[in-house]
C-alpha cells in the first residue's frame, strides 16, 4: 500500500509539469512527447518501486542463498559473453551503414545510431529483467513457505518489472528520437521511417537473445531431464544432477532476458511502423494531418502503460486457489486493463482527432479483443485445466511415441482459430478504419490493430515473465531441501506460468503477423520513393522499366520528373512467384538450423552428466559434489557458436534476394514467410506448452505421478517440445519483422545493386 502510495503522488508530480507544457507549448509535438514521457518515467519508476521491493524480501537459508548466486552468475555470465559476440556483430554493421550513409548517400545519416540506440535499450531491458529475476527467485520460494499469494505476489511483482522495463524503455527510445529529429527539423512525415531503424536494431539484438538465450536453456534442459529423470529416476531440480543449475540459469537468459528483448522489439516494431503508415494515410485526405496520425499510436502505448499499471493490482490469490482460480486472478488484471485502455483510447481519439476518424478507434478495438481471443484459445489448448492436455496426459499410457503424436496433431489443430481470427482482424481493421475508400488509412488501421494487441503488454509481460521466477524457485525449493509443500506451491504457479507463457507467445505472435503485414505495406512504399530516388531521368530507369514490365509504372512530367509510380503485384509472374517459394521456405530452415543447434548443445550435456555419474559414483549417492560450472560452460558455447548463422539468416536473406532477383521478389518472400511463419510459430508454441503442462498434470499425481511408466514418456514429450516452444517457435516472430524490417532499410541499396546486375547481364 505505501509504494502504491509513493507511486501515485510521483506521478501527480510528474503529471503537473507535463500538462502545463502541454497546454503552453507552441510546438504541439513537444508537447506530444511530453505525454509519452510521462508513460515511460510512470513504467520505469513503477519498475524501480517494485524492484526495490522484491529485494527487501527475505532470500531464506543460507543454502538458498548460495544456490541463488550461483545461478545469478552463471546468467551474468553468459550475458557478458553473448554481447561480446553481438557487440562485434553490430560493429560492423554500423561500419556498413556508416558506409552507406556518409559515403554512399544511400541511407539517411541518422540510421547507423538508430541502429545502435535500439539495440542497446533492446538488449538493456532484458538484462534489467534478467537482474531482477535472479533475485526474486529465492525470495519467491521462502515467500511460498508463508502462503501460495505471497509466492505469487513476489514472482509476479518481478515478472512486472520485466513488463514495465519493456514498455518503459520502448517509449522512452520513441520520444527520444522523436525530440531528437525534430531538433534537426525533420518534417513528421520524415520521422517515423528513419525510426524503424532503431526497430531493425531491437529486431537485431533480440534475435540473437532469443536464440541465443533458447538455445542454452533448453540444450541444459533437455540434457538435465534425460539424463536425471530417465535415465536415473532422480527429481527434477535435484541438486545430484549436475546439469540443474545451468537449467536453472537457462531459465533466466532465454525465458527472461531473451523474452524481454524479444517483446521490446515486437513493441517498439508495432509502433513505429504504425507511425510510418499513418504518416502516408495522412497524404491527401482532409481533417488529418501527419503529425496527428503519428501521435496515435505512441499516445495510444502511453495510455496502456498507465492501464496496465492499475491492472497490476488486482493480481491476487487465496491460499487454497486451483488452477482456474489462479488463471482467474492473472485474468482480473489483464481484462481490467484491456478495459480501461478500450474507454481512455475512445476519449483521446474522439478529442484528439475527431468524430470522423472514429473508425481507427475501432481498428484498435479489434487488436485489443483479437489479442485476447488467441490468448484465450492459446490456454484453452495448452492448461491442463482445460480438455485438450488432459486428453494428451492420457496418451502418455500407450508410451512417448503416441504422446509426441497427439502433441504434434494438438499444435497443428490449435493454429485454426488464431489463423481465422488473425484474417477477421486485418479485414475487419481495414474496413472500419476506411481502407475501402482510402487504402493506405485501412492499412494504417491494421497497424494499430497491432499496437492494440500489445497496448497491455506491461500487465501481459508480467503474467508471462513471472513463470521462470517460479520455476527457479521451485528448484531452489529442491536442492535447498525445502518441505514440500513449498515445492507444491511453486508447482502450481510454475504450471500456471507455462499456459501465461504460451498465451504470451500467441500475443506475440499474432501481433508479428500483423505488424509484418504494415511493414511489408511500408515496403510498397519505399519502393517508390527508392525507384523515384535513383531513377531521375528517363535513359536511367530504361532498362529496369524494361526488365520489370508489367510490375511497375514510372510516370515522369515534360521535365521528365517523376510523378507518380505504380506498382502492379501478379503472383503468376515468375518474378514474383520464386519469392514466395523462397519465403515459404525460409522458417523452417531457421527453425531446422535453431532445434539442431540445440539437440547438439543437448547431446553435449548428457554426455558430461553421464560422464560426471560414471567418473563419480558418489554423487547419486550425495557423497559427491557434481561439477555444475562445466554443465553452465558446455552450454554457453553450444548456444554461441550456434546461434550466429540462424540470427544472420534474417539479415541476409531479404538483401540477397533484393539484390538478385528485385524488389517484387522481395515483397512475395516477406509475405509468404509471415504466412507460413505464423502458422508454424503457433503450432511450435502450442504444442510444447501442451507436453510441458501433460507433463506436470502427471507430476501432481494423475496417471501414476512421478517415476511412473506415463510420468517418463510424459518427460520424453516435454524435451521434444522444450526447442518448440523456448527456441525456435518464439523466435519466428522476430524473424518475420526483422526481414521486413532491413528489407525497409536496405531497399535503395538493393535497388541500385539490382539494376547495376540487370544492366550486367545485358537485359
Amino acid at each position: 500500500m505505501k509504494s502504491r502510495k509513493v507511486f501515485l503522488a510521483a506521478l501527480g508530480l510528474l503529471a503537473l509539469p507535463a500538462a502545463s507544457l502541454l497546454a503552453q507549448s507552441e510546438q504541439p509535438q513537444i508537447g506530444q512527447m511530453w505525454v509519452t514521457w510521462i508513460g515511460s518515467v510512470a513504467a520505469l519508476l513503477f519498475a524501480l518501486i517494485l524492484a526495490l521491493g522484491v529485494l527487501k524480501k527475505e532470500e531464506g537459508t543460507a543454502k538458498m542463498k548460495e544456490i541463488s548466486r550461483a545461478v545469478q552468475v552463471g546468467a551474468l555470465a553468459y550475458l557478458k559473453q553473448q554481447y561480446k559476440v553481438v557487440g562485434i556483430i553490430f560493429v560492423l554493421l554500423f561500419a556498413l551503414f556508416i558506409v552507406l550513409s556518409f559515403v554512399l548517400g544511400l541511407i539517411s545519416r541518422f540510421v547507423p545510431f538508430a541502429f545502435l540506440t535500439g539495440g542497446l535499450f533492446s538488449g538493456l531491458a532484458g538484462f534489467i529483467g534478467m537482474s531482477v529475476a535472479t533475485r526474486a527467485n529465492a525470495r519467491t520460494a521462502w515467500a511460498a513457505k508463508q502462503s501460495l499469494n505471497g509466492g505469487l505476489r513476489v514472482a509476479f511483482s518481478a515478472g512486472t518489472v520485466m513488463g514495465m522495463v519493456v514498455v518503459g524503455l520502448g517509449l522512452l527510445d520513441l520520444s527520444i528520437w522523436w525530440l531528437v529529429l525534430y531538433l534537426f527539423r525533420l518534417p513528421p512525415a520524415q520521422i517515423p521511417p528513419i525510426m524503424i531503424t532503431f526497430g531493425m536494431g531491437a529486431s537485431s539484438m533480440a534475435l540473437f537473445a532469443r536464440v541465443g538465450g533458447g538455445i542454452f536453456t533448453k540444450a541444459a534442459d533437455v540434457g538435465a531431464d534425460l539424463v536425471g529423470k530417465v535415465e536415473s529416476g532422480i527429481p527434477e531440480d535435484d541438486p545430484r544432477n549436475p546439469a540443474t543449475i545451468a537449467d536453472n540459469v537457462g531459465d533466466n537468459v532465454g525465458d527472461v532476458a531473451g523474452m524481454g528483448a524479444d517483446l521490446y522489439e515486437s513493441y517498439v516494431g508495432s509502433i513505429v511502423a504504425t507511425m510510418a503508415l499513418g504518416a502516408i494515410a495522412s497524404l491527401g485526405l482532409p481533417g488529418l494531418t501527419a503529425l496527428q496520425a503519428i501521435q496515435v499510436p505512441v499516445t495510444i502505448a502511453t495510455i496502456g502503460v498507465l492501464s496496465s499499471i492499475l491492472g497490476t493490482f488486482l493480481v491476487r490469490a487465496k491460499e487454497d486457489a486451483s488452477q482456474v482460480k489462479l488463471l482467474g486472478a492473472l485474468r482480473r488484471g489483464v481484462y481490467t486493463s484491456t478495459a480501461l485502455i478500450a474507454v481512455l483510447s475512445f476519449l483521446y481519439i474522439y478529442f484528439s482527432i475527431g468524430v470522423g476518424f472514429l473508425g481507427v478507434w475501432a481498428a484498435l478495438i479489434v487488436g485489443l479483443v483479437a489479442g485476447n481471443v488467441i490468448g484465450f484459445f492459446t490456454e484453452y489448448y495448452t492448461s491442463d485445466s482445460y480438455r485438450p492436455t488432459k486428453a494428451l496426459a492420457d496418451q502418455s499410457l500407450t508410451g512417448p511415441a503416441t504422446l509426441i503424436i497427439g502433441g504434434l496433431s494438438l499444435g497443428m489443430l490449435s493454429t485454426l482459430i488464431p489463423v481465422v481470427v488473425v484474417v477477421i482482424a486485418t479485414l475487419a481493421a481495414f474496413g472500419l478504419s476506411g481502407g475501402f475508400a482510402h487504402t493506405d488509412l485501412g492499412l494504417y488501421g491494421i497497424g494499430l490493430s497491432a499496437v492494440g494487441m500489445l497496448s497491455t503488454l506491461g500487465i501481459t509481460l508480467a503474467t508471462d515473465a513471472y513463470g521462470p521466477v517460479a520455476d527457479n524457485a521451485g528448484g531452489i525449493a529442491e536442492m535447498a531441501k525445502l518441505d514440500p509443500e513449498v515445492r507444491r506451491r511453486t508447482d502450481a504457479l510454475d504450471s500456471l506460468g507455462n499456459t501465461t507463457a504460451a498465451t504470451g507467445k500467441g500475443f506475440a505472435i499474432a501481433s508479428a503477423a500483423l505488424t509484418a503485414l504494415s511493414l511489408i505495406a511500408e515496403y510498397g512504399h519505399k519502393i517508390k520513393e527508392g525507384v523515384a530516388q535513383l531513377f531521375v531521368s528517363a535513359a536511367g530507369s530504361q532498362v529496369f522499366e524494361r526488365f520489370y514490365a508489367g510490375l511497375i509504372t514510372i510516370s515522369r512530367d515534360a521535365g521528365e520528373a517523376v510523378t507518380s509510380v505504380r506498382m502492379s503485384i501478379d503472383l503468376l509472374d515468375p518474378r514474383v512467384l520464386i519469392g514466395v517459394f523462397l519465403g515459404a521456405v525460409l522458417p523452417f530452415v531457421f527453425c531446422a538450423l535453431t532445434m539442431q543447434a540445440v539437440g547438439r548443445a543437448a547431446g553435449d550435456m548428457v554426455q558430461e552428466v553421464r560422464r560426471q555419474f560414471k567418473a563419480k559414483p558418489g554423487i547419486l549417492k550425495g557423497k559427491d559434489k557434481p561439477d555444475y560450472a562445466t554443465c553452465v560452460a558446455i552450454s554457453t558455447r553450444g548456444a554461441q557458436k550456434a546461434m550466429i548463422v540462424p540470427s544472420l539468416l534474417a539479415i541476409v536473406s531479404p538483401v540477397l534476394v533484393g539484390v538478385l532477383f528485385g524488389p517484387f521478389t522481395v515483397i512475395a518472400l516477406l509475405a509468404s514467410s509471415m504466412a507460413t511463419g505464423f502458422v508454424l510459430a503457433v503450432m511450435m508454441a502450442n504444442s510444447g506448452g501442451a507436453w510441458d503442462n501433460a507433463k506436470k498434470f502427471i507430476e501432481r499425481g494423475a496417471l501414476g505421478g512421478k517415476g511412473s511408466a506415463p510420468h517418463k514418456a510424459a518427460v520424453v514429450g516435454d524435451t521434444v517440445g522444450d526447442p518448440f516452444k523456448d527456441t525456435s517457435g518464439p523466435s519466428l516472430n522476430i524473424l518475420l519483422k526483422l526481414m521486413s524490417m532491413v528489407s525497409i532499410v536496405f531497399v535503395t541499396v538493393c535497388l541500385s545493386l539490382n539494376n547495376w546486375l540487370v544492366q550486367a547481364l545485358g537485359f
